[in-house]
């Protein structure tokens, strides 16, 4: 899969998590989707979910991170580095 079909399908999943009164819109690989107000902290655990289903990232092994997840680069990192 390529880095932007990662993307899509990250931000497909993004938008089925965020808060209702947030859209994506424009928002870039690097800002915090906390502090833009699309996600909470408990929305951490559902993408670790969806990390671990869609691309196999044992976070068991490896730990979380939530500043690895704080970010769509940060994401689109981990799906790049769970292919090896």
């Amino acid at each position: 899969m390529s880095h932007s079909e990662d993307r899509a399908r990250v931000l497909a999943f993004l938008e089925t998590i965020r808060r209702p009164e947030h859209g994506l819109g424009e928002i870039g690989e690097s800002d915090s989707l906390v502090d833009a107000g699309l996600i909470d902290s408990l929305a951490l655990l559902e993408i670790v979910g969806f990390l671990e289903r869609d691309y196999g990232i044992d976070f068991a092994e490896r730990g979380v991170d939530p500043g690895e997840l704080a970010t769509i680069g940060g994401i689109l990192a981990l799906v790049r580095g769970s292919r090896g």
